[in-house]
């Protein structure tokens, strides 16, 4: 048995400037929207694990769904909200007047997030347990299909992975980072 994760596409929203944290919110949204470019190539590892996978699961976000599509236009999947990527919290008060680009502000909230801190979203520990979840839900279906792909998000890959190990799947600790990488657990 097998189970892929793979991380989506490059966003089309690509804008870089230093921005307030409300721009970062509105940055996020767009970012979210806007799809992933088409690439004139992808790596062959990732289309071959795509084109054998029994099961094809994305998160319901655009970028997820369309980069499956890229890979294997003719694929069917399933897509659900389980595997969806993290949110990250809200701030306000002084820090909503600092300018940062937003990489430095996805890495401030992000750390903000892990420490503790989940103004409206969930939880550190709440995306945990819907890691969990989907990494249940990933074995399942592997169970059932042999082989199962997801095409998700790179945090939220990160945390199904740890799922899979400890329940003693082999693969790397942590999976590809990178856009269209492929990383594969056994059992």
């Amino acid at each position: 048995m097998e189970i892929s994760l793979i991380r989506h596409g490059r966003s089309k929203w690509v804008q870089n400037d230093w921005i307030t944290f409300k721009q970062f919110e509105d940055w996020v949204t767009r970012y979210d929207d806007h799809g992933v470019y088409a690439e004139e190539t992808y790596p062959k590892e990732t289309k071959k694990k795509l084109a054998t996978a029994i099961m094809v699961y994305t998160s319901d976000l655009y970028r997820s769904r369309e980069s499956a599509k890229l890979l294997i236009p003719t694929v069917d999947l399933v897509s659900d909200s389980l595997f969806r990527e993290t949110e990250l919290p809200t701030i306000s008060g002084f820090f909503s007047k600092v300018k940062l680009q937003p990489s430095g502000w996805a890495v401030l909230m992000r750390c903000l997030w892990v420490a503790g801190y989940s103004r409206k979203c969930e939880s550190f520990a709440d995306a945990k347990n819907r890691a969990k979840q989907a990494a249940e839900e990933l074995v399942r279906s592997a169970e059932k299909s042999q082989s199962v792909v997801l095409v998700g998000h790179g945090f939220f890959n990160i945390l199904i992975a740890k799922e899979l190990l400890q329940m003693g799947w082999t693969g790397a600790k942590r999976p590809a980072m990178k856009h269209w990488q492929v990383t594969t657990y056994t059992k």
